[in-house]
């Protein structure tokens, strides 16, 4: 893992926005960014589960949208930014499209101890992270400053009193 960088974080608090969009559209809580090698933002997603399909991550949205948008060149120099280290499955979308950098705000690990410290089951796939399923893809994060406020985010989607 690397340090993050101001331009990280900044485009972090981007996906945190993403993400208390999605939770106040009831979706869960999630916010991603596709970022090219200049730093330009090429595409923003939002989690979009709530109408049923689960599959609808935003992570694997840019990944599918990255496949047929961008060159396969550019593809590896590219960076996704996520409120929330990838599942499993987007993890493996990640990787088979050739995206690059993933930098998360909060973990995988992280979520877990939350939902399980407000005695919420176990998701129905492994909480594995992002390098258990896609070792070569470099990784950054989590960002500490952004914790208290993505936990509150998922306390609220999970409907857990304070």
């Amino acid at each position: 893992m690397d340090l993050l960088t101001p331009d990280d974080l900044t485009h972090l608090r981007r996906c945190v926005d993403l993400a208390r969009e999605a939770l106040d559209g009831g979706d869960e809580p999630f916010g991603s960014l596709l970022v090219d090698p200049t730093g330009v933002v090429l595409r923003e997603e939002r989690n979009t589960t709530g109408a049923g399909d689960q599959t609808r991550h935003p992570e694997l949205e840019l990944a599918r949208w990255a496949a047929g948008h961008v060159a396969e060149d550019v593809r590896p120099t590219c960076t996704v930014y996520t409120s929330g280290e990838h599942c499993p499955m987007c993890s493996a979308g990640h990787a088979w499209v050739g995206l690059g950098r993933i930098v998360y705000a909060a973990s995988t690990a992280q979520l877990s101890a939350w939902r399980s410290g407000w005695g919420l089951p176990a998701g129905p796939v492994l909480a594995l992270s992002i390098n258990e399923v896609a070792p070569g893809v470099p990784v950054a994060g989590p960002a500490s400053s952004l914790a208290d406020e993505l936990r509150e985010l998922h306390r609220r989607a999970s409907g857990v009193d304070g």
